[in-house]
């Protein structure tokens, strides 16, 4: 019968419910088969779901049909072509008692997309409809059983006004189109691939498209297309570029073919995530598709090849191959980001991205699993599962992968991975499923390794060389602890490999790099032939996500640092010399600065380095990293004690630094590995004149600016001028709002630089910036901009008056109204309060209560609010 009474609009606020790993039972009913019509429109929209529903032998015979819902009521509801009056809605979900064993149910609905600001499910941006349905947003747009395992045939026909509507796009291929009544036109697309309805996909909108094609290994033409609004086509072809360099990579390295005829993305300015992998039907925000000099950053760039890349091989690992359930997310995620990572780096500058990547893990993962929203890779349960879309699932995870990979060598990964696709292909599988492809095909025991899935927390490991001149023999001593959220450390035995090298202290050369696995609490690695003892090189490549200390002395960090043969261990230790001396400067222990200067200025003279690679060489460690390593953090005191050496290393080599800034004069505009270097040097050489405190820095850095023929030299003059009380820092601000007010992308950077600045006015800059007319809570490209930036300026958003968390509050307070998902986003700045100084400790916890307290927050919001305050 039908029962209203049943909405959740009727029923009192409930706790959510914890869903466990432990808890997964296999689906009572099947849809092998669905077929969806559209009736579309901005306003109103009408869903029609033909399921196939098939009983699963394992289910009880009684047990009806039960069909996720978000905020949905059915117009109808047919069984077999018959109405039926005897469902219910409980907890939103539409449960319906059925005999035998197949049938076929019919369900209509109606949408309103304007009103839809979660922007999940079916939504309305900017006068066209689109969808996002990772991780449970298909159940806004139909009742369906929406988890990951079940794989269904998808037959989906589109109708909406052609003049509003002229694009109709759908996954698959499209297989018929026409005119309808009253200037109506519609489309039908099928899709020959079973998939999870996370993976669903519609686009209808006035779009254009840079229309290229892809012929595979195999000989078959694969249409690729581009779509964009009017005005943004010259501003897709590095996204194709990348694209097509991203299926011919995954034909060479893995073997993967694309399986369809037909390869659309599309580009949409108001985007929760960065991009979906939707099957055929690749839905990005628009950040990572448009590109050019004026407009997009060398980092911009960057990200627009290994985002397209990382959606296009999803298409394997993700969706021919997807997900048994949500705990398994990392399956999909983390093996996909270090395909990624690895696509990336064989494009460019291997040693480059390996230091972005550590870089990226350090900033965001390190912190996560020191704080209370730790959890493994494999998480054991959760309440809202898009909280879980997190640096652990996605970096921590492509780094267990990258393990296994060095464990097993090229050729054994490569024959795991075969294994992998072959063995699941078109199945919904597990991490478990992967860690035994990876042993069958490796031939590799991989028992004790799978507590990196189970295991939150980051490895500590203290490493101590000590050399025996009569036996000529060196002995490396490991040991190594793990603590999560807080917790202190206790011995562990997670496998770690580690890749080692020996060098002569005199020359740098070794004979050879050694891979040594450390698996034990405590253990010890002997190597002989060493006559004098040698300098330790350790975690090269960065092989292991752990935190290293080892009790190598200053000399030798700054030996390393000009003689290391791996680039990433060379980086490593320039990052480590300066960052003990920080951490002795802000703790009041005795260092020495001057070996820090001997060795910036030991790269400085080396003229065999890149430039590119020099110029990540002489940066300080981030002031959030350099929170990492105290015990209780201080953010003016960490601030103070690493601009002091920013300005001491100004001074020293102001005069080197010039040098540097005029050889890197830029000519005309090119992306090619020794323009973009220069460019990056050139900046990194600007803010350490303005560093020194020159007189003219203002000047040099306006110059720029007003010279610049491309974003990268134009965004880092704008740095530089940020932090400074300078009129020139008003007249480029106020010229670069005029350049590109129109241009939304653009003046995000705007938004975010300003957030950025270390002035002692930003909070309240922040607070006006808030309510510029240009501000928006209702595009999540806008809101991270501006305060994400700000979270990102540790000195401004610890201001300690408690002003910056009171702000954030307020802000996601307001947004989880509108927005849910983004506004969870925003709790895990405040959610590390036990780390500070009393003060600020006080008035971080007092911002999550004031959170906390919020009557009808979403479970975004009360999941990681409660488990920060926990």
């Amino acid at each position: 019968m039908l029962d209203i009474q049943k909405t959740d609009a009727a029923q009192p606020a409930l706790a959510p419910a914890i869903i466990r790993c432990e808890d997964y039972r296999p689906p009572a009913w099947f849809i092998p088969a669905i077929a969806l019509d559209f009736q579309l429109g901005l306003e109103h929209t009408v869903v029609r779901s033909t399921l196939d529903v098939r009983r699963s032998k394992s289910a009880k015979r009684q047990e009806p049909l039960i069909l996720d819902g978000d905020g949905l009521l059915p117009v109808s509801v047919k069984v077999d072509g018959a109405a039926r009056l005897d469902w219910q809605l409980v907890d939103g979900n539409l449960q319906l008692p059925l005999d035998g064993a197949a049938h076929e149910v019919e369900i209509t609905v109606e949408l309103d997309p304007s009103t839809n600001t979660q922007l999940m499910g079916l939504y309305a941006s900017q006068g066209m409809l689109c969808t996002q349905c990772e991780s449970e947003g298909f159940r806004r747009i139909t009742f369906f059983p929406d988890r990951p395992d079940i794989l269904s045939r998808y037959s989906v026909r589109m109708e909406g006004d052609k003049e509003t509507f002229p694009i109709l796009l759908c996954n698959g291929d499209k297989v018929a189109e026409g005119d309808g009544e009253n200037g109506r036109h519609w489309a039908q697309w099928n899709d020959p691939w079973p998939k999870p309805s996370y993976l669903f996909a519609l686009v209808a909108g006035d779009l254009v498209a840079n229309t290229d094609s892809f012929t595979t290994r195999s000989g078959k033409m694969v249409e690729l297309n581009i779509w964009v609004r009017d005005g943004d086509l010259p501003r897709t072809g590095h996204a194709m570029k990348a694209l097509k360099d991203s299926m011919r990579w995954d034909e060479e390295t893995y073997g993967r073919e694309y399986d369809l005829g037909l390869f659309n993305i599309v580009a949409v300015s108001d985007f929760n995530m960065g991009a979906m992998e939707n099957k055929g039907l690749n839905i990005f925000n628009s950040r990572y598709i448009l590109a050019d000099p004026e407009v997009a950053t060398d980092a911009d760039y960057d990200g627009i090849e290994g985002v397209v890349a990382h959606e296009y091989f999803h298409n394997w690992s993700g969706n021919r191959v997807t997900c048994r359930d949500w705990f398994q997310l990392s399956l999909k995620e983390g093996f996909t980001v270090y395909r990624d990572q690895s696509f990336s780096a064989d494009m460019g500058s291997a040693a480059l991205k390996r230091i972005e990547d550590v870089r990226i893990l350090r900033a965001a993962q390190f912190p996560e699993d020191s704080g209370p929203l730790a959890h493994p890779i494999r998480p054991e349960s959760y309440q809202e599962i898009s909280n879980f879309y997190t640096a652990t699932i996605y970096n921590k995870g492509a780094e267990v992968i990258r393990m296994m990979a060095t464990l097993l060598g090229p050729e054994r990964f490569r024959k795991g991975t075969d294994l992998y696709f072959d063995r699941h292909d078109g199945e919904a599988a597990t991490c478990e499923d992967f860690v035994v492809a990876m042993e069958d095909g490796g031939d590799i025991d991989l028992k004790q390794f799978r507590s990196w899935y189970e295991t939150a927390g980051t490895p500590r490991v203290s490493a101590k060389l000590s050399h025996d001149p009569q036996t000529s023999t060196a002995t490396l001593d490991l040991k190594q602890t793990l603590s999560a959220g807080g917790a202190p450390p206790a011995a562990s035995d997670m496998v770690i490999p580690l890749k080692i090298a020996l060098l002569d202290p005199e020359t740098g050369a070794h004979s050879g790099e050694k891979l040594i696995t450390l698996d034990q609490a405590e253990q010890s690695f002997t190597f002989e032939g060493y006559k004098e003892r040698p300098v330790l090189s350790i975690n090269r490549g960065f092989s292991a996500p752990i935190i290293l200390e080892s009790s190598r002395t200053a000399e030798e960090l700054a030996f390393l640092s000009s003689h290391d043969d791996d680039p990433f261990a060379r980086f490593e230790a320039m990052q480590q010399l300066m960052t003990s001396y920080l951490v002795a400067q802000i703790t009041g222990a005795p260092a020495d600065r001057d070996i820090i200067l001997q060795a910036v200025g030991a790269v400085l003279a080396d003229e065999t380095i890149d430039r590119a690679f020099l110029a990540e060489l002489v940066q300080l460690p981030s002031e959030a990293f350099l929170a990492d390593q105290m015990a209780e953090v201080d953010p003016q005191a960490i601030h103070d004690a690493r601009e002091k050496l920013r300005g001491k290393i100004g001074v020293q080599f102001e005069r080197k630094f010039r040098r540097l800034y005029k050889q890197c004069e830029p000519g005309e505009f090119s992306l090619d590995a020794p323009a973009r270097a220069d460019r990056k040097l050139r900046n990194v050489a600007l803010s350490y004149i303005a560093a020194s405190q020159v007189e003219d820095a203002a000047e040099l850095a306006f110059d720029q600016f007003r010279n610049a023929n491309n974003m990268t030299a134009m965004q880092g003059a704008l740095t530089v001028l940020s932090h400074m009380e300078a009129k020139q820092r008003t007249w480029a601000f106020e010229d670069f709002f005029k350049q590109f007010k129109d241009n939304a992308l653009v003046l995000d950077k705007w938004f975010t630089l300003q957030a950025l600045s270390q002035r002692s006015d930003t909070v309240k800059r922040v607070e006006r910036l808030a309510k510029h007319p240009s501000f928006t809570l209702a595009n999540p490209n806008r809101v991270r901009a501006l305060y994400a930036g700000f979270t990102s300026n540790p000195v401004r958003f610890h201001d300690p008056s408690g002003q910056g968390y009171q702000m954030l509050a307020d802000m996601i307070i307001a947004l989880d109204g509108q927005n849910p998902q983004t506004a969870a986003r925003f709790i895990p700045p405040l959610g590390r309060w036990r780390r500070y100084e009393q003060g600020r400790s006080q008035l971080m916890r007092q911002a999550l209560e004031k959170i906390a307290a919020t009557p009808e927050l979403s479970k975004d919001v009360s999941e990681q609010v409660s488990r920060s305050l926990a």
